[in-house]
């Protein structure tokens, strides 16, 4: 049970944040708070710590500045799929690759199923004007990444749940984020046809005025 929910919750915590959820789980490691199967465990390596942490600190600041937010989720659409499906194919080194690659697709998949909804939402909160609503969103999806590994440690079985439940939800959510995404810049297209036109018209009355 401890290692479905380290792979489906720390799947899903890279999907969030892939930097902070390899540096807790490497100093949970090291700290003898989790053991971490197959070779996951190198991730343990205070060069691989110090490297999460670095690039965790780097997240932390873009995260929170809008627009440089939804820049930085573009960027790491490959990073952290790849980062959960890196974690699924590690955890399961002792396995048969017939069961190794389709948890690596699973874990993948969930954590591109995170980002997904992370960078949609993240999207329509720069709709806003104000700033503060995009340093509330990160630090609660910090808090949940720190959540969804104290639960891994202490309440696997709650961990596992909180997941499952996650990715129900989510494909709700992406659904209406993305008709929502759709009907803004489809409001925008809109806009710009329309001064377009009344561009055209303006011009061929003046050229009709002054021939």
């Amino acid at each position: 049970m401890g290692t479905l929910a380290l792979l489906l919750g720390g799947s899903w915590a890279s999907g969030v944040n892939v930097y902070l959820t390899t540096a807790i789980l490497g100093i949970a490691h090291r700290m003898d708070w989790i053991q971490l199967p197959g070779d996951l465990s190198a991730i343990a390596h205070p060069v691989v710590i110090v490297l999460a942490v670095l690039l965790y600190a780097i997240e932390f600041v873009a995260d929170k500045v809008p627009f440089v937010d939804s820049a930085w989720d573009s960027v790491h659409t490959f990073i952290r799929p790849a980062g959960g499906a890196a974690l699924g194919y590690l955890a399961m080194a002792g396995a048969s690759p017939a069961l190794q690659v389709p948890v690596a697709v699973l874990t993948g998949t969930i954590s591109l199923d995170a980002h997904l909804t992370k960078a949609t939402s993240r999207a329509a909160i720069n709709t806003s004007p104000e700033p503060f609503s995009n340093s509330a969103a990160s630090v609660a999806e910090d808090a949940s990444v720190v959540g969804i590994m104290y639960l891994i440690m202490k309440h696997p079985i709650i961990a596992t749940l909180c997941v499952i439940l996650f990715i129900v939800v989510s494909i709700w959510f992406l659904r209406l984020m993305f008709r929502f995404i759709k009907r803004i810049f489809s409001g925008k297209n809109k806009t710009e046809d329309s001064e377009t036109q009344e561009r055209t018209a303006r011009n061929k009355r003046l050229t009709a005025e002054n021939p």
